[in-house]
C-alpha cells in the first residue's frame, strides 16, 4: 500500500478589508459546503453498504455453486472492504456534520454580536478607522 506524502497548502491571498459581511459570508459558505460534503459522505456510505451485501450474495451463490474457494474468499474480502469503506464515510460525515453545526453556531454568535455595531456604523455615514485602530493594549 503506498504511503501518503503530506502536501504544502496554498492559500488563496486575502484580498479587500476584513469586515462584518465578509466574516458572515465565509462561515455560511462554509456550512454550506461542510453540509454538501455531509450529504455525499452519507450517500456514499449507502452505495457503499449496498454493495457489500451484493458480495455476500454473490459470495453466498459461489459456495452453492462450488466455486473455487480462493475466488469466493477474494469476494468476500471485497464485501469487507467495502463494509469498511461504508464505515469510516459515515464517521466522515458525522464530523462534516459537526463542522457544519459548528460554522452555523459560529454564524449566529457573530451576527448577535456584530449585527448592531455593523448597523449603526453604515447608518452613521461617517468613515470609520480601519480594525485594530482603536484596540488599547
Amino acid at each position: 500500500m503506498s504511503e501518503l506524502v503530506p502536501r504544502e497548502i496554498h492559500l488563496p491571498a486575502e484580498s479587500g478589508r476584513p469586515g462584518f459581511l465578509r466574516l458572515a459570508g465565509r462561515v455560511t459558505s462554509f456550512a454550506r459546503a461542510a453540509a454538501v460534503l455531509t450529504e455525499g459522505l452519507w450517500k456514499l456510505r449507502r452505495a457503499m453498504e449496498h454493495d457489500a451485501n451484493d458480495a455476500d450474495v454473490l459470495a453466498d451463490m459461489c459456495d452453492q455453486a462450488e466455486v473455487e474457494p480462493q475466488f469466493t474468499a477474494m469476494i468476500r474480502e471485497a464485501g469487507t472492504a467495502l463494509r469498511a469503506v461504508a464505515t469510516a464515510s459515515g464517521e466522515m460525515a458525522t464530523a462534516a456534520d459537526q463542522m457544519a453545526t459548528a460554522a452555523d453556531d459560529l454564524a449566529d454568535a457573530h451576527d448577535r454580536e456584530y449585527r448592531g455595531v455593523y448597523e449603526a456604523v453604515q447608518a452613521s455615514g461617517v468613515q470609520q478607522a480601519k480594525p485594530g485602530f482603536y484596540r488599547s493594549r
